[in-house]
């Protein structure tokens, strides 16, 4: 009789754990806003933390070869304004051509892939201080592009496992922004290493400071990284039941049940999706600016008079500026869901700076509009993110909409990469031109994307009758962000 009741017991618990947070019928797995806000709370705390680090010394890995550009590595490498272009071209060949490695976050056990990733970028990011020519460092600066390639979309990508589609738009935000802080970092960085003296060359020093961190977090990214939210150490029992009944709310299925394989069946539609494609031109819009701006800020600014050491330091601010407004923004348009607009508004900021920069020669009033480009392309790059994750349909559809959106966004680094030679300093008019006229059709694309996905919802409300915000349309198979009665378009 004990067993009996032992066994009903435990069916109660999992039918409760499965049904959504709306449901009349409370049970034992379900929860209050306040429960879900708390687990929410202390998967950002572990998780996020985690993404966050990685991240910005991705990017600290990615981006110093600015900073040891005009730290002596130019002068010792034999390197002119083309050769330089060469380094940067080679990082965005390998990152474009390996941007299906996303789908193995979903294929195999994130915290495998993590660990494997994070030990291929570190030993090649500080291999670079030995190399002894342009020839080693291109092939040095490729396979750092194919192993970072599978780290930064494939953790937007996983951030849609742990996250609900109203929440995944700030995580993103917060994960991005590790990029321009990762330039703060840099800026101040390279200004204390290249104004010390050092029996190793300082650019060389350099990629070793800001390399050997990354071996170091290789174990972290092995044991800590959860490969699903039901499976994650810091969460209770009762806190994993919150998770999995979030994973039907939003999917239909377990959060364990998402890893594991991906539909093929879902592969092709999305190249055939416009509302896709439209977001990859904004991102490749976005990439323009966003590639380029890290690397040539500190040239940049030392073209505007100030001397090497201080273009470093000086290179600092700004970057700083673009971490608080992407995490501005993207918060922002989570609240409203209202992401096109927000893409607008940060599209339209970045350009006007990039105008200023193009048409003012006073030096102080230069050095206020790095900020506004600084922020607004920063910020812009996380919105697209969210966006993309948010309409499409299933895992498979999402992992593959940031397959597309990287295939087509990562070819904007091959122009932004080439469009301040040297021969331009030191207003580099035809370049801030370029970048300003890539911010505003983005700023364009975005108002078009918005009347699509409106238009697209309108159908959806006359197939299935409108759904208001917080009601969720019973479905067997099929949750609120999946395709179905519940799915609509975020716009």
């Amino acid at each position: 009789m004990s067993n009996e009741k032992t066994t009903s017991t435990m069916e109660a618990d999992e039918t409760a754990a499965s049904r959504p947070s709306g449901s009349p019928d409370r049970g034992i797995g379900d929860y209050t806003r306040q429960q879900e806000a708390r687990v929410v709370r202390k998967i950002d705390l572990n998780l996020m933390t985690i993404f966050f680090v990685l991240y910005m010394l991705a990017y600290l890995d990615r981006g110093n070869i600015g900073n040891a550009r005009i730290a002596g590595m130019a002068t010792e490498l034999g390197l002119d304004s083309n050769r330089y272009s060469w380094l940067l071209n080679s990082f965005s060949i390998a990152y474009v051509v390996s941007e299906f490695g996303v789908l193995l976050w979903k294929v195999f056990p994130p915290h495998i892939v993590g660990a494997i990733v994070v030990f291929g970028w570190g030993l090649i990011a500080t291999a670079q201080a030995g190399a002894q020519s342009w020839g080693g460092m291109m092939a040095l600066r490729f396979l750092l592009g194919v192993f970072e390639a599978c780290y930064g979309p494939g953790i937007i990508y996983l951030l849609s496992f742990f996250y609900l589609r109203h929440e995944v738009g700030f995580r993103c935000g917060i994960f991005a922004s590790a990029a321009p802080l990762a330039s703060t970092f840099s800026g101040a960085l390279a200004y204390g290493i290249t104004s010390g003296h050092s029996h190793l060359a300082n650019w060389r020093l350099l990629f070793l400071v800001e390399g050997i961190p990354t071996l170091l977090m290789v174990a972290i990214a092995y044991f800590f990284i959860p490969d699903s939210s039901e499976k994650a150490r810091f969460l209770t029992a009762e806190e994993k039941l919150v998770v999995r009944s979030r994973a039907m709310r939003q999917v239909g299925t377990s959060a364990n049940a998402r890893i594991g394989a991906f539909k093929l069946k879902d592969i092709l539609p999305v190249f055939l999706d416009l509302k896709a494609w439209m977001c990859g031109l904004m991102y490749f819009c976005g990439n323009v600016t966003y590639s380029s701006l890290p690397v040539f800020l500190p040239t940049i600014l030392e073209d505007m008079g100030y001397t090497a050491i201080n273009a470093q330091g000086l290179s600092a601010p700004p970057s700083f500026s673009a971490f608080l407004f992407a995490l501005i923004t993207t918060w922002i348009a989570d609240k409203t869901q209202q992401r096109c607009l927000v893409i607008f508004c940060t599209s339209i900021v970045g350009g006007i700076g990039y105008i200023v920069l193009a048409t003012v020669d006073t030096v102080g009033v230069r050095y206020f509009a790095t900020f506004l480009a600084s922020a607004g392309v920063f910020s812009t790059i996380p919105n697209i993110l969210g966006l993309t994750l948010n309409n499409q349909g299933s895992d498979t559809r999402r992992g593959m909409g940031i397959v597309l959106i990287n295939l087509i966004g990562q070819c904007g680094p091959f122009l932004g990469n080439n469009i301040f030679p040297t021969r331009q300093g030191p207003r580099y008019v035809e370049g801030m031109s370029i970048c300003a006229a890539f911010m505003f059709f983005s700023a364009l694309l975005a108002i078009a994307q918005r009347v699509l996905l409106a238009w697209e919802n309108s159908k959806l409300d006359r197939k299935y009758g409108s759904v208001a915000k917080d009601r969720i349309v019973e479905s067997k198979d099929v949750a609120a962000e999946n395709y179905g009665p519940n799915f609509r378009y975020v716009l």
